[in-house]
């Protein structure tokens, strides 16, 4: 097995990981002149918060995608490499892929965030739909659509979707399932009666989107509720059957399609780097994002593990390969790292067409019509590559602007 450094003689970082924390420390690192090959088991990176688009249609899993070689190409300094990270040789700094290769690392940063967590509920992995991926995302805009089909053509009496958990994700599905149930589906299957479809969220806690104030989260609730969503607080969810939701107090929800939008852990291979794991299998690293016991070792996004708890979302995990980034430019000079400290620039998640809710870091917050335009204003912008971001500001004010015409087209 031959171990490959294609930088031999300079410092050479391994990133594992294309997601928002492995790019945010590539760009640093190739700032900086450090040397890096980027791995990821998938040949593009995924801009994960609008997954549910392309999981209901009104957005391509191209939209969301762009090739990491792409991304490489900006800099000189880097060079991509697809495969997936079997194996940890810490003492010896080298890294084994699930292709056979071998790389040897100064530095490596740990970016492959984490994978649903089904929390020991029975049938859920079995009959839930995640949508943690573009593969996710595809699967159940597939089997969505076959429903409806087998609905409209009498094979099946009713599409029922039941959305397990009310975080952004949830609240984010749900509210744009809704949208489609009322303005959508009748032109596209007119077959269909209203009392064919519904949408159910439930959620183990009384209110929905729980980091946010009680203002916002009730200001979310009656815009889901408007929109037809039938809500089950404070309700814990038992068992997933291939048809139905089962609730801890006995209740069945009939379900013919079941969104898991709840929990995420580290992948069960994460076990086997031999490195140090805490809550929900995330790499234990100190304040500074690395590894107690190999300081050349660094860990961001949500895989990592550090003392203080931080949100799973998109600026955290930013901020965190940034921070990685930049301390082993400073390690490389021959600089002390430093602690990770984390900016907060407050929240934001959609409900649907011109409503969408904005917590500040400040404690100012917002709902309605310009939170919505803030909302998409900021995923777009945050979109790699101009292509993107042109695409899917055009799918947005087709969806949301246009007649609703205009959505049938999208939806099939």
């Amino acid at each position: 097995m031959t171990v490959q450094n294609p930088h031999s003689g300079t410092p050479h970082a391994v990133v594992v990981g294309a997601g928002f924390a492995g790019l945010a420390a590539t760009r640093e690192l190739a700032r900086a002149g450090v040397r890096v090959t980027l791995v990821d088991r998938h040949p593009y990176t995924t801009f994960q918060p609008l997954l549910y688009q392309v999981a209901t249609a009104g957005l391509g899993a191209g939209d969301v995608s762009f090739p990491t070689r792409a991304f490489a190409a900006r800099y000189r300094e880097v060079r991509a490499r697809r495969a997936g990270l079997s194996k940890i040789r810490p003492d010896e700094r080298v890294v084994e892929l699930d292709d056979g290769g071998v790389l040897s690392y100064d530095y490596l940063v740990l970016a492959t965030g984490v994978t649903t967590n089904w929390l020991g509920v029975p049938g859920a992995e079995e009959h839930a739909s995640p949508i943690y991926s573009v593969h996710d995302a595809q699967a159940l805009r597939r089997r969505l659509q076959a429903c409806l089909e087998q609905t409209a053509a009498g094979e099946r009496d009713a599409t029922h979707v039941v959305v397990v958990g009310g975080g952004s994700t949830g609240v984010e599905m749900a509210g744009t399932l809704a949208e489609l149930r009322r303005r959508t589906i009748p032109l596209t299957h007119p077959e269909i009666g209203s009392g064919q479809t519904s949408v159910t969220l439930v959620e183990r806690l009384d209110h929905v989107l729980a980091p946010y104030r009680p203002r916002l989260r009730d200001a979310a609730a009656r815009a889901l509720a408007k929109r037809g969503v039938r809500m089950r607080l404070g309700s814990t969810v038992a068992a997933v059957e291939q048809e139905a939701v089962v609730l801890a107090d006995g209740t069945r929800l009939h379900s013919d399609v079941t969104v898991w939008a709840m929990g995420v852990a580290a992948a069960p291979e994460v076990a086997d780097w031999g490195l140090p794991q805490g809550k929900g299998g995330r790499i234990t690293v100190t304040q500074a994002l690395n590894v107690p016991a190999h300081p050349e070792i660094f860990v961001a996004g949500d895989l990592a593990g550090p003392p203080d708890t931080l949100p799973q979302l998109a600026q955290p995990a930013l901020q965190m390969g940034k921070h990685a980034g930049r301390q082993i430019a400073a390690a490389v000079k021959g600089q002390p790292v430093r602690d990770f400290a984390y900016r907060d620039p407050g929240i934001m998640a959609t409900v649907g067409r011109a409503e969408a809710v904005l917590q500040l870091r400040n404690g100012w917050t917002m709902h309605g019509l310009l939170a919505w335009l803030a909302w998409i204003g900021l995923h777009v912008a945050y979109l790699l590559g101009g292509r993107n971001r042109l695409t899917v500001l055009i799918d947005f004010l087709w969806r949301y602007a246009g007649p609703r015409r205009t959505a049938a087209s999208v939806i099939e």
